[in-house]
C-alpha cells in the first residue's frame, strides 16, 4: 500500500476512531495504576522515598531477598555482577539495621538513602513543569500559524505521545525517575518538532492537502528512523553490554529511559502521521476552508 493509499483512502473521520481508540485504553491503563497505586505510573526511589542497596551477585535474587525479609523490599534487579534492592520508607532504626546487616552479609555494599521531604519536592516539580509544558507549547504553535485547530491537534498529539508513552512504563514494569521524567520531556520535544514539520508543510505549501501530507511523511519518517535506530542502538548496549563484557554493569537508567523513548516514538509516528494528519486533512478541506485555499 503506497503512502498516498494511507493519508486518502478513508474519511478522516473513521480514522480518527483508531487514535481515540488508542488514547482510551491508555487511560484505563493509568487509571486502574492510579487506583492501585495512587500514583498514575508505578513511581521509582527518587519519589517515594527510601533506601538503595546494591551488593555483589553472589548469591541468587531469592536468596538476597530472603536476606532482607524482614524489612519493606520493593524490588530486587540483577546488574550485571551486583544485586539492587529497593526498599521502601523506614524509620531511623530500620534503617540503621538494615545497613549493619548488608554491611555483614556482604562486601563493600552500596548504601543510598533518600528522604520524602525530597521526594515530595519531586513530585510537585513534575505536577507543575509538565501542564505548563504544554501550555507554553500551545501558545508557540499558535503564534507560528495563528491557526486554534492546528494548535489543538499539535497539544492533542503531542499529549497522545505522553498517554501511550506512560502506559508502556505500567506494562514494561518501568518506574517513574528522573531519567524517565527526562525522557518523557525529550518526547514532548520531539513531538512538536515532527507535528510542526507537519503544519508548516500543510499550511505554507501549494497543492493539495494530501499530497502536501504524503511529501511530509517522507521526511518526518526518514527523521523519526534515525531517532529509533539510535534508540535501538542504546538498548542494546543498555541491557545487553554486560553479558558480552563482565566488568560492565547493566545500565538501568539508560535501559528505562530507551523503553520510555522507543514506545514515544512509535506513538509519535502513529499521532503524527494519523491523529494530526487526519485532523489537518479534515480542517483543511472543510467548504469554507478549501475555497480560501484556492483564492491564495
Amino acid at each position: 500500500m503506497e503512502l498516498e493509499d494511507i493519508v486518502s483512502k478513508y474519511p478522516p473521520k473513521q480514522i480518527m476512531l483508531i487514535p481515540i481508540a488508542i488514547i482510551i485504553l491508555a487511560l484505563i491503563s493509568l487509571g486502574a495504576t492510579y487506583l492501585a497505586t495512587g500514583s498514575p505510573v508505578k513511581l521509582g526511589i527518587e519519589f517515594t522515598g527510601g533506601t538503595l542497596v546494591t551488593v555483589p551477585s553472589t548469591e541468587s535474587e531469592e536468596k538476597v531477598a530472603e536476606e532482607f525479609a524482614s524489612y519493606p523490599l520493593v524490588d530486587i534487579r540483577n546488574v550485571g555482577s551486583r544485586h539492587m534492592l529497593q526498599f521502601g520508607p523506614m524509620s531511623d532504626k530500620e534503617y540503621a539495621e538494615l545497613a549493619k546487616l548488608a554491611n555483614a552479609k556482604f562486601d563493600s555494599p552500596e548504601i543510598r538513602h533518600m528522604g520524602p521531604i525530597y521526594s515530595q519536592e519531586l513530585q510537585a516539580q513534575v505536577i507543575r513543569y509538565l501542564p505548563l509544558s504544554f501550555l507554553l507549547m500551545a501558545i508557540v504553535v499558535f503564534l507560528v500559524f495563528r491557526e486554534p485547530v492546528v494548535s489543538l491537534l499539535v497539544v492533542v498529539s503531542a499529549l497522545a505521545d505522553i498517554l501511550t508513552a506512560a502506559a508502556s512504563m505500567n506494562l514494561t514494569g518501568v518506574q517513574l525517575s528522573l531519567g524517565t521524567v527526562a525522557a518523557l520531556l525529550m518526547l514532548i520535544g520531539y513531538s512538536v518538532d515532527t507535528d510542526i514539520l507537519l503544519s508548516m508543510r500543510v499550511l505554507k505549501r501549494k497543492g493539495t492537502v494530501e499530497d502536501k501530507i504524503v511529501g511530509a511523511m517522507g521526511t518526518g519518517l526518514t527523521m523519526t528512523g534515525t531517532t529509533i535506530a539510535a534508540v535501538i542502538s542504546l538498548i542494546l548496549v543498555s541491557n545487553f553490554l554486560y553479558l558480552i563484557v563482565p566488568s560492565f554493569t547493566r545500565m538501568d537508567i539508560i535501559a528505562d529511559m530507551t523503553t520510555v523513548l522507543i514506545f514515544g516514538l512509535a506513538a509519535d509516528v502513529f499521532n503524527t502521521w494519523v491523529t494530526n494528519a487526519q485532523g489537518l486533512r479534515w480542517y483543511m478541506n472543510r467548504p469554507k476552508k478549501a475555497a480560501r485555499g484556492q483564492r491564495r
